[in-house]
């Protein structure tokens, strides 16, 4: 089914060479562009305090998802779709296993530290990113559907962790939210 899946969404490539720029742009600078987004959230002049918590956790729980899927590559080796005629690639080949999506964890982290939060715009807005992003990586070829799910997965892990460990108006939190 994963694959099906990922077969039927990748069908489209390769049909609009402006689709298929659009999703390889999205793909490449989507991750940069939220975490920029968050950035720039620090100078919110709405609720300062709770947005730069917001802020910093997201931070933290991206930090944290890109490096328990460091841990997972080390015991699970799944080979990327275009290497068994799955999916058509789009861009050049990756190096390392496809499973799982960091551009899915890194993206899904940000949306559900936002979602925690209760901050329900920026979370919608951010959700519409990800969520552009993770289709972006079955378009182009570069993952299966598995892939995105479990690093979405991972991503939301990550910012429960975060969630549990980093509490807001600590004494942590009330002297790195005071920065800038």
């Amino acid at each position: 089914m994963d694959a099906a899946l990922t077969h039927w969404i990748n069908g489209a490539a390769g049909v609009s060479p402006f689709l298929d720029r659009t999703m390889v742009a999205v793909s490449q600078i989507g991750v940069p562009l939220m975490v920029l987004a968050v950035a720039l959230q620090w100078w919110s002049r709405n609720d300062r305090s709770h947005v730069r918590h917001a802020c910093l956790s997201a931070g933290l729980s991206f930090l944290l998802g890109l490096a328990i899927n460091q841990a997972i590559l080390l015991f699970i080796h799944r080979i990327r779709p275009y290497d068994v005629g799955v999916t058509h690639l789009l861009i050049a080949p990756s190096a390392d296993w496809s499973f799982p999506s960091d551009h899915a964890t890194a993206s899904m982290a940000i949306v559900a530290v936002f979602a925690m939060q209760a901050l329900p715009r920026r979370t919608l807005a951010l959700l519409v990113m990800a969520v552009l992003i993770c289709w972006s990586r079955l378009h182009i070829g570069i993952h299966y559907a598995g892939d995105v799910a479990g690093g979405a997965a991972t991503g939301i892990a990550a910012a429960l962790a975060v969630r549990l460990c980093y509490r807001e108006n600590s004494r942590l939190d009330a002297f790195a939210t005071k920065i800038l």
